[in-house]
């Protein structure tokens, strides 16, 4: 019995540490070498997620080097805390036709942050220009997203809820909507509510489709129409420095709150 529950217990450590791995078939939309990230187009996940279009880190860069944009691969998903992370995947076929897999270029740290004019969650306009003198964490969701847009929000709740009290009013957070066509001020405040976003220091944009196209262009954020009604999207988040430039560029959901907090204290 003793021996019994030891076992269990290095199992449950082993499964702790490791995180727990899934199964996955799905084709290879494309492959950003320098963030170290793979978008797939993927069948659904049993007991993890849906089928979608969604971007994977790939901690192993040599991995990430063998994998051909169009193929049809099966893949190893091993999830730790919110992050995502292909760690192994056998090529099917290659050349599978389908959905664009170009990716725009993401806007570079230190380069200015691209201005926008867009509406908040309560209907009001707001501008880039009004955040100045404030440090930024800017990231891009939409409110049917039926995965990464709720666990980066959740993760960024968590951030906003660590930063000490006296650098609250220094720090604001910007969700800008990827769907403007769906998410109105009033769907964008359930959203946030839901997730105990504090909105005295977070605001949630909308805006004309061309607006907010114009934006996501700028940032180098890529949107596109998966199956059906999805879509597909980067993951990102920028910190802007007080004075308007990019400091931080974080792709998909490997960074961990603390980690963005200490970037974001150091900017403070």
């Amino acid at each position: 019995m003793r021996a019994l529950r030891l076992l269990t217990l290095l199992l449950l450590l082993a499964t702790a540490c490791g995180g727990r791995e899934y199964e996955g078939r799905g084709v290879v939309r494309g492959v950003r070498l320098d963030e170290g990230q793979v978008v797939i187009e993927h069948e659904e996940i049993p007991g993890l997620m849906e089928a979608m279009t969604m971007s994977f880190d790939v901690p192993d860069r040599a991995l990430l080097e063998r994998m051909r944009e169009g193929e049809l691969i099966d893949f190893t998903l091993r999830r730790k805390g919110h992050a995502f992370q292909v760690i192994d995947f056998e090529p099917v076929r290659a050349g599978v036709s389908g959905s664009d897999s170009s990716l725009p270029a993401l806007a570079e740290v230190r380069d200015p942050a691209p201005d926008f004019d867009l509406v908040d969650q309560q209907g009001r306009p707001f501008r880039s220009a009004d955040l100045r003198g404030r440090a930024v964490v800017l990231d891009f969701i939409f409110t049917r997203c039926p995965g990464p847009c709720p666990i980066l929000t959740s993760s960024h709740v968590t951030l906003q809820r660590s930063i000490p009290e006296a650098l609250r009013d220094r720090t604001r957070f910007v969700s800008i909507t990827i769907d403007p066509a769906r998410d109105t001020p009033e769907a964008l405040r359930a959203y946030a509510e839901a997730r105990g976003a504090d909105l005295t220091g977070w605001s949630f944009l909308t805006g004309s489709v061309e607006r907010v196209d114009a934006v996501l262009r700028a940032y180098g954020v890529g949107v596109a129409m998966g199956e059906g009604e999805e879509i597909v999207h980067t993951v990102a988040t920028f910190l802007i420095d007080p004075d308007g430039r990019i400091a931080g560029r974080y792709l998909g959901l490997e960074h961990e709150p603390r980690a963005l907090l200490q970037d974001l204290l150091h900017l403070l």
